[in-house]
C-alpha cells in the first residue's frame, strides 16, 4: 500500500561472497546469517571507562498494540511461538474470518467452515482496471447430513487452522471434516489430503453434464456447462455418485487432487495424467548465491513433479544449473501472464546482477560541479531539525534520507565543507528514534505477531500509514536504513555504537531465518514466489495483498545493502542487491506497462504505461492518493526517491520515453512541483540539457527531494554513446560485477 509522493563519479563495486548454505524447513530454522565484519581499519580500542559494546540482538521497547487482530484462532498452537507473516500471500486465510479469496497460481481459493472452494477464474478488464473473477468451479467438503450439515455452515462452525506454511505453499486443516488442504503456488492441481475413512463431496455452482472413471477409478473427468472440465485423480480407487450439481465418494482415505483441464486438448490432459501422482508439500526459497534464487519442494506421491512459472520465472530460469523440462505448450491463463508448465524438483532463478554505488554510476563532469554546489550550499543551510512538523515515521524517514542525498552528493563533487553540518542534522534527527526519545513517536516491538511498530500506530491503525498494522515497513524502514547506512559511513563510531539497533530495523523486513527464537518472521514483505514485495499488511482484502510504489521497495533493499557496504557486512550486501535486482525486474514486468504488451487486455495497455495499485489478483490505474486522471502522481511514485539505483530500474530508453510522452499532459494543473521533479528526471534520461532549465524553475519539491538531487541527477546522465548502452539494455558496469 502506498501513499504520498517522494522520491560520484567514482563507482565503487562491491563483491560479495556467496551466501552460507541452508537445509530448507517449513518448521525449523536455517543457520542466522554471520555476524557483521567490523569496518576497515579498525578504530583504537576504547577507554577502559567506556561503556559495554550493545549487544545483539537489540529489541525496542515492548508494547501491547490495541489495533493489532488476534492471530490464535487460524494458526496451530506450535506456530504462535515463533514470529508470524503479516504481508504473505494467504494473509486473508489468517484474518477476520479467514474466508476471503487468496490467489494461489493458478487458482482462486475461498475457504469456508468445514469446506473449500476453488476456481479457475476468468477476467473482466477495462481501461481503468482489470480482475479475475471468483465463481466457485467446485467446492470440496466432507458430505454430512442433518445436524452435521447444519454446524458445518453455521457461522459457530470450526474454521481451518493453518497447520504449516513455507515460503511456497501453506496447509490449511479443517478439523470437522477430516480435510486437509495443501495449496503449493504453481500447482496445477490442489491436494486434499483425506483422514480417517471420509465420504468426500464436491460440489459446484453449475450444471455437471457428465462424470466418467476410467477402467480404475483412479481418475475422473467432470464436465460442467461453463464449458470448462475438471479431472479428479484419487491415490486408490474410489466410486463416486453424482446429481445435477455435486458429486460424492463412498468412504475414502488417501490423497484427491483436483485441476481443471486449461487450453490445449488432448496434450494437456496427457500432462495432467503424466504428473498427477506427485504432489508438493510444501516449497522453500533459497538464497544460496548472490543474485540466485533456488526453489525445493518437499514431496508426497511418486514421479516427477509439475509445477508452474510465471513470464519473470520462464525468463530468469536457469536451465544450466538445474535439470528441469520447460512445457512451452502446457499453460494456465493468469493476470500475470500465462504460466507455463515446468517439470522439475527443484528450480534455480538466476537475475542479472546489479552494482549497487553510493554515487552516480556514470560520474559527473568537472565543469557541472559548480551548478550543484550552488544548489548544495542552500540546500544545506535549510537544514534545521527544529523545523520538521511532522511525527510520521514516513515523512520523517524521507526527510532523513533526502539529508543523506546530500552527503553523497558532496562526496561526488568533492565538496566536503557542507558534510560537517549534515552529519549534525543526521545525528540530530536520526538517533531520537534509535533511543526511544523522540517524544512524539517512537519504534515499538510487538510480541504478538514478531515486530517493529510505531507508537502512533500502536494505538490508531490509521496513523504512519497503517506501519502499526504491518503496512508499508520495507517504504518507512528503508529511508531509516538510508540515513543510518550514510551517518555509519561518514561517521563509522557512531555506526557502530547504533548498528544493533540499525540491524533491528533492517532484520524487521529482512530477516533470513525461520528459527522460534527469531524477533521477526522471514521476508516479512518479499514475495519469494512473485519476486516482488507487497506492502499490504494485516488488513483484509477481496483481492490480496498489494503494492503500490516499485520504487520505494527498490529503495528498502537498495539501502539495507548500503548499510551492509558501511559496516564491511558483506552478506548483507549480496542479499539487499539480490532482492533488489529482483523487485526491478518485477516492477519492469508487471508495473511498467509499454506499448503493444500483451500481458494485459488491450484497452488497459492503452490507455496506462504503468499500473497504480497492483494487487494478487487485480490492476487498477488509480493511486491510494490520487486517481488515475493523476499521471503526474502516477509516473512520481514509482520514481522516487532519485538513486543512483533508479538508473537500473528505468533502463529502458524506449519506455522511457513512452512513460514521460503519456504524463506531460497532466503536468498542466497548479500545486504540482513536487511531482514535476520526478517527471523532469526522466525526461532528462532523453535529453539532460534541455531538462535543466525546467529544474532550476521549479518553486518546490517533494519532501524527499531537492534541487541539489535532481541537478546531481541530470548533470549525471552523460551520453548514451559514452557509456556503450545502447536501446535500454543491461548497462556496461553490470559485466564487471561478477561472483
Amino acid at each position: 500500500m502506498g501513499k504520498g509522493k517522494k522520491f560520484l563519479r567514482k563507482v565503487e563495486n562491491f563483491v560479495a561472497k556467496a551466501f552460507p548454505q541452508t537445509t530448507p524447513s517449513s518448521s525449523s530454522s536455517p543457520p542466522a546469517p554471520p555476524p557483521p565484519r567490523p569496518p576497515a581499519p579498525s578504530p583504537p580500542p576504547p577507554p577502559p571507562t567506556s561503556p559495554p559494546k550493545p549487544m545483539f540482538p537489540f529489541v525496542f521497547p515492548l508494547v501491547e498494540s490495541t489495533v493489532l487482530p488476534d492471530p490464535s484462532p487460524f494458526f496451530s498452537p506450535s506456530l504462535l511461538s515463533a514470529p508470524l507473516p503479516t504481508n504473505s500471500f494467504f494473509q486473508n486465510f489468517a484474518l477476520n474470518n479467514g474466508d476471503q479469496v487468496e490467489y494461489i497460481h493458478p487458482y482462486l481459493v475461498k475457504p469456508f467452515p468445514s469446506s473449500l472452494s476453488v476456481s479457475f477464474p476468468s477476467r473482466f478488464a477495462t481501461s481503468a482496471f482489470l480482475y479475475q473473477v471468483f465463481i466457485a468451479d467446485l467446492t470440496i467438503s466432507a458430505a454430512v447430513s442433518g445436524d452435521d450439515a447444519a454446524l458445518g455452515s453455521s457461522p459457530e462452525a470450526p474454521r481451518h487452522v493453518i497447520s504449516s506454511y513455507s515460503d511456497l505453499g501453506v496447509t490449511l486443516d479443517f478439523a470437522a471434516s477430516k480435510l486437509r488442504f495443501v495449496l503449493v503456488r504453481g500447482s496445477p492441481y490442489l491436494t486434499c489430503l483425506v483422514n480417517r475413512g471420509t465420504e468426500v463431496a464436491i460440489s459446484t455452482i453449475h450444471a455437471i453434464l457428465s462424470l466418467s472413471s476410467n477402467g480404475s477409478r483412479t481418475k475422473h473427468t467432470v464436465k460442467l456447462n461453463n464449458n470448462q472440465t475438471w479431472i479428479v485423480y484419487t491415490s486408490s480407487p474410489i466410486s463416486f455418485s453424482h446429481s445435477l450439481s455435486s458429486i460424492t465418494s463412498e468412504t475414502f482415505s488417501g490423497v484427491i487432487r483436483i485441476a481443471c483441464l486449461p487450453d490445449g486438448g488432448s496434450f494437456s490432459e496427457e500432462v495432467l495424467d503424466r504428473f498427477s501422482p506427485s504432489y508438493a508439500l510444501s516449497g522453500d526459497a533459497l538464497l544460496t548465491r548472490p543474485f540466485c534464487l533456488e526453489y525445493k519442494w518437499e514431496k508426497g506421491g511418486s514421479g516427477d513433479l509439475l509445477m508452474l512459472a510465471h513470464p519473470l520465472h520462464v525468463r530468469l530460469l536457469s536451465r544450466e544449473d538445474c535439470g528441469v523440462t520447460v512445457l512451452e505448450d502446457f499453460k494456465y491463463r493468469s493476470i500475470d501472464g500465462d504460466l507455463v508448465g515446468v517439470v522439475g524438483d527443484s528450480w534455480v532463478l538466476r537475475s542479472d546482477p546489479i552494482s549497487v554505488t553510493w554515487h552516480s554510476i556514470r560520474g559527473i563532469k568537472e565543469e557541472s560541479y559548480d551548478d550543484i554546489i550552488h544548489a548544495l550550499r542552500s540546500d544545506v543551510e535549510s537544514l534545521n531539525p527544529a523545523a520538521i512538523t511532522t511525527a510520521s515515521s514516513y515523512f520523517y524517514g524521507k526527510l532523513i534520507a533526502r539529508a543523506a542525498r546530500l552527503v553523497l552528493i558532496a562526496e561526488e563533487v568533492f565538496y566536503p565543507e557542507v558534510i560537517p553540518a549534515i552529519r549534525k542534522y543526521l545525528k540530530s534527527t536520526i538517533e531520537p528514534w534509535l533511543d526511544g526519545t523522540f517524544g512524539a513517536n517512537g519504534f515499538l516491538y510487538d510480541a504478538k505477531w514478531g515486530g517493529i511498530i510505531t507508537k502512533l500506530g500502536s494505538t490508531n491503525p490509521g496513523e504512519d500509514f497503517g506501519f502499526g498494522l504491518y503496512n508499508d515497513h520495507h517504504y518507512h524502514l528503508g529511508y531509516f536504513l538510508y540515513g543510518i547506512a550514510v551517518l555509519a559511513k561518514i561517521d563509522p563510531a557512531w555506526g557502530r555504537k547504533y548498528r544493533p539497533q540499525a540491524y533491528s530495523l533492517m532484520a524487521d523486513f529482512m530477516n533470513l531465518g525461520r528459527r522460534t527464537n527469531s524477533n521477526y518472521p522471514r521476508l516479512r514483505c518479499f514475495d519469494l514466489y512473485k519476486l516482488h514485495s507487497w506492502a499490504g499488511g494485516l488488513t483484509e482484502f477481496a483481492d490480496g495483498r498489494n503494492q503500490e510504489s516499485t520504487s520505494e521497495a527498490v529503495n528498502a533493499y537498495y539501502s539495507a545493502a548500503l548499510m551492509g557496504m558501511a559496516y564491511g557486512d558483506t552478506h548483507l550486501v549480496a542479499v539487499g542487491s539480490t532482492l533488489a535486482a529482483m523487485e526491478i525486474q518485477a516492477a519492469q514486468t508487471w508495473w511498467h506497462v509499454r506499448e503493444g504488451d500483451n500481458l494485459y487486455e488491450e484497452d488497459f495497455t492503452r490507455e496506462n504505461r504503468v499500473v497504480g495499485v497492483l494487487w494478487a489478483n487485480k490492476r487498477d490505474s488509480g493511486l491510494w492518493f490520487a486517481g488515475a486522471e493523476r499521471r503526474d502522481c502516477r509516473l512520481g511514485i514509482q520514481v522516487l526517491p532519485l538513486l543512483p539505483i533508479t538508473e537500473v530500474l528505468f533502463s529502458d530508453i524506449q519506455f522511457v520515453k513512452q512513460l514521460v510522452d503519456w504524463t506531460y499532459p497532466a503536468l498542466n494543473r497548479e500545486g504540482i512541483e513536487g511531482w514535476k521533479g520526478f517527471v523532469y528526471a526522466l525526461e532528462g534520461i532523453l535529453d539532460h540539457g534541455s531538462v535543466l532549465e525546467k529544474v532550476r524553475s521549479l518553486s518546490g519539491f517533494d519532501d524527499g527531494n531537492s534541487l541539489s538531487n535532481l541537478l546531481w541527477w541530470i548533470h549525471s546522465r552523460g551520453d548514451e554513446e559514452e557509456t556503450g548502452c545502447h536501446d535500454g539494455g543491461k548497462y556496461c558496469w553490470f559485466g564487471h560485477y561478477c561472483h
